[in-house]
């Protein structure tokens, strides 16, 4: 094949693949709203308009309970401060009014790069809501009481892992934070509801107990839900002019259903109403999630039981927008006591702590259509830092070993390029010779081919198996949270942004020529002058890509150099010898 056509493919590839990550951004749609400040006051909006409370009319947006009936409440206030906990990986505040979670910072994430504040995940205030909320709703459901939403009685404010017992699981100690809430009606019942914090975890359970001292039946449900604004993802990155379009939306799985994605903007056109036990609703941003996975019912003296949970969404409004779950209508009988819990998790997608909460949680982290090769590339960089400790060594790594794994096939079609390059003066004297004949000179050109053993079309495959894998370590590196803020050395301190000097590009578009020095030349003036344009092409291309995409293509392209050089050694070597007999 000439070496116009190999290079036009080599840019149609280069154009497909930039389509490919359009198309990806597009299915991963975000809003276009203003970015948001950070506020660091700590400042809770009332979002009780928005809860299950079939007695409120203006809440029909919301998922209905049963019949409801006005709650009976204590005539004793509670506390309206917000309470604040504490543990190694977060700083989380609750409102006594409801019991909800109003703002929550990952101490172990920046917000950006060298900042040192944490990362907000969950906020409320008068410029971006998103909260985690939870209650009993239904007939005797305080959260669907006509007077509004229970306030809960503390012991104090304020929560640390000073507070914590310590308990022995797996053999192994670890620090139980429980954070109890308070709230008890005029006819006797009463409601505790209990955070539950685990030193090293980021999962919070969230649990109800009942009892019933009163004289008749307590009817309610159990629901938590998720409630958030169309305000932007502020984990979101941006480069350049290849913006990354990262998804920001709602997800929801079941164990016969894994994953599905459902974006706010259907919310109510494609209504979430589906019935599992083992299901999960979450929303899911660049690197982080919130979600919620319903636990066990347990009645009076029973064993704990999985309980089947009606997962929802809808949309509040024309930017609100809530996903969540309830569980089955629960009767306490007088006399006696009921527990039910569900677990929230707000933090990293890390997969393997995801995995283990619900199945299909872990495909949060979506690396699109080419998962199955940007998942063995993830589990190969995971296993090399484990040795390394460093994520740009391990990127260097895994390059070595993906090139040794494709260097049998590789190498034969730089053989079949090297000998091209040998052929190419002997090509050029037959197209002087039957340059006016096209037909004759296609005959002998494919004789020549044919005689020394050469397949034009060879020289395309190293294209074709290195394009997926470069678009795979692209998705890996924009959705491993692993990676972000991650340094390398010296000037690179994250592997997951574009290189803040384009020194790494300029490394890589060298590495392309000295790469085509080793090619055969296009004999054609045009040809040739478009191929010494490529590495320019290329390197324009690059600088807007992240450093760690870049140092992989730098290390398979010096690799693919050497081989080549040994190559084209050896095809010399090789021809001399048959030469010189």
């Amino acid at each position: 094949m000439q070496q116009w056509a190999r290079f036009a493919i080599i840019g149609a590839m280069l154009v497909t693949a930039y389509l490919l990550i359009l198309a990806w951004q597009k299915d991963y749609g975000h809003t276009t709203s203003a970015p948001q400040q950070q506020n660091t006051a700590v400042v809770s909006r009332d979002v009780s308009a928005d809860l299950p409370n079939s007695q409120n009319t203006a809440s029909t947006d919301m998922p209905q309970a049963n019949a409801a009936a006005p709650a009976n409440t204590t005539a004793a206030p509670a506390s309206q401060h917000l309470i604040t906990v504490q543990t190694d990986l977060y700083r989380l505040w609750i409102t006594p009014k409801g019991g909800d979670i109003v703002r929550l910072e990952l101490l172990a994430h920046d917000e950006s790069k060298g900042s040192n504040q944490p990362f907000v995940m969950l906020e409320s205030d008068n410029k971006r809501t998103y909260v985690a909320q939870s209650g009993l709703i239904g007939v005797n459901g305080p959260d669907s009481s006509a007077n509004g939403r229970p306030v809960f009685e503390v012991e104090k404010n304020s929560y640390t892992l000073n507070d914590a017992k310590t308990v022995t699981e797996n053999g192994k100690t670890v620090k139980v934070l429980t954070v109890p809430m308070v709230y008890k009606t005029a006819n006797g019942v009463e409601m505790v509801k209990t955070f539950t914090f685990k030193q090293g975890d980021y999962p919070i359970e969230v649990g109800y107990q009942v009892m019933n001292r009163s004289q008749q039946n307590w009817q309610g449900q159990f629901f938590g839900q998720i409630k958030r604004d169309d305000s932007v993802d502020p984990g979101k990155s941006s480069q350049g002019i290849f913006q990354l379009g990262t998804y920001l939306g709602g997800a929801w799985g079941t164990p016969d259903q894994h994953y599905n994605k459902l974006k706010f903007a259907n919310f109510n056109d494609d209504k979430l109403n589906v019935q599992a036990k083992g299901g999960w609703v979450a929303v899911v941003q660049h690197y982080f999630v919130s979600a919620w996975i319903p636990g066990s019912l347990k009645l009076t003296q029973a064993n704990g039981q999985p309980y089947t949970a009606t997962l929802q969404s809808r949309r509040a409004g024309e930017s609100m927008n809530i996903i969540g779950f309830t569980s089955p209508a629960i009767t306490v009988p007088a006399g006696t006591k009921m527990e039910v819990n569900a677990t929230f998790y707000s933090g990293p997608k890390v997969q393997s702590e995801l995995k283990d909460l619900a199945v299909g949680l872990n495909q949060t982290v979506d690396y699109g259509w080419l998962w199955p090769i940007a998942k063995l590339l993830f589990l190969g960089l995971e296993t090399f830092h484990k040795f390394l400790g460093n994520w740009g060594w391990s990127i260097i790594l895994l390059t070595v070993v993906v090139k040794m794994i494709l260097w049998p096939l590789s190498a034969k079609s730089y053989r079949s390029m090297a000998k091209m390059r040998v052929i190419a003066p002997e090509m050029q004297r037959m197209k002087e010779e039957f340059g006016e004949d096209r037909m004759r000179f296609s005959q002998e050109m494919m004789a020549l081919y044919k005689r020394e053993g050469v397949n034009p079309l060879s020289g395309c495959l190293p294209l074709f198996m290195q394009m997926p894998i470069f678009l795979a370590l692209y998705w890996v590196l924009m959705e491993s949270v692993e990676l972000r803020h991650a340094p390398w050395l010296g000037w690179i301190t994250d592997l997951s942004a574009m290189d803040p000097w384009f020194i790494l590009p300029l490394i890589m578009g060298g590495t392309m020529f000295a790469q085509q020095m080793l090619n055969p030349q296009p004999a054609d003036p045009m040809q040739a002058k478009v191929f010494r344009l490529m590495p320019i092409i290329f390197t324009v291309f690059m600088l807007f890509f992240p450093a760690g995409l870049v140092l992989y293509w730098i290390v398979n392209n010096s690799i693919t150099i050497l081989q080549q050089w040994f190559i084209a050694q050896s095809v010399k070597k090789q021809r001399e010898t048959q030469a010189g007999t």
